[in-house]
């Protein structure tokens, strides 16, 4: 579904403060993998979602989605068949648009968009019985301006305009470290169910392990640009934290890494 070979990007070549952020990443995901990744702090996390989002050319290797080489293609391009969720919630709303209007964005993934008339009653009725799954009451309040959500709604909302028009990949990039622990759990019942309805393709980054081990059937774990650990089927629903505690302090050596870069 997702083959992704000796992907490299470094930032600042050159000069001190040069990074390479990645390190001739490769990974193979099939349909319907729900894949958690971790890491320490600079591991390379973000970027490796970045890269498969076109936010910046790589310099080297190839990206194919369904068949599809995307490695050249610009970020726009790629998002109609990408959804994406940022850590922060004001990141995938337009605060000056009412959620009826984000949601008729976002339901033209994908598509060509004309000078046709606005939202139709049909689509009012789509977007009620779409956002009444969320349990937050935002189906009786299709005008209200986004900006005036919470950042616990917005994030769901998000969610939902992330795959109201199913993507073939889904990137949730720590999307709910910044919420309260009742309102992350509220989005990750979400993100599971959501998931799990539309058998979507996921990657998720998380700096929380717990939440690494539980959710999805694939764990992989960045270090230094690469991806030095994966996990799945019987060996993921038996690992415990101390486990991954244990396999992160392998790759400490001489590098004086400590076990808490890794929550970070």
């Amino acid at each position: 579904m997702i083959s992704i070979t000796n992907v490299t990007k470094a930032f600042n070549l050159g000069s001190v403060n040069e990074v390479r952020a990645l390190n001739g990443v490769d990974l193979e995901v099939k349909d319907g993998d729900f894949i958690t990744i971790i890491g320490s702090n600079g591991a390379g996390k973000s970027t490796f979602l970045n890269a498969i989002a076109g936010t910046f050319p790589l310099d080297s290797g190839r990206i194919v989605l369904e068949d599809q080489d995307v490695t050249k293609w610009p970020e726009y391009k790629r998002a109609a068949l990408i959804g994406r969720v940022f850590q922060d919630p004001l990141l995938g709303t337009c605060a000056g648009a009412t959620i009826e209007q984000n949601l008729a964005m976002a339901m033209k993934r994908g598509q060509r968009r004309t000078l046709g008339i606005g939202i139709r009653a049909r689509d009012r009725a789509f977007f009620k019985e779409k956002l009444a799954v969320l349990g937050l009451g935002l189906e009786e309040r299709l005008k209200t301006s986004t900006g005036l959500l919470s950042g616990g709604q917005r994030q769901a909302l998000t969610m939902l305009m992330a795959t109201l028009v199913r993507p073939r990949l889904l990137l949730l990039d720590e999307h709910t470290a910044a919420l309260d622990p009742k309102t992350g759990s509220m989005i990750l019942e979400l993100t599971e169910e959501l998931v799990r309805s539309q058998n979507l393709t996921a990657l998720m980054v998380t700096h929380n392990m717990n939440q690494a081990i539980t959710l999805g059937n694939r764990l992989i774990m960045f270090h230094r640009g690469r991806i030095v650990l994966d996990i799945a089927g019987e060996e993921k629903r038996n690992l415990k934290v101390d486990d991954l505690l244990r396999r992160f302090s392998e790759l400490r050596g001489d590098e004086g890494v400590s076990d808490r870069m890794l929550l970070c």
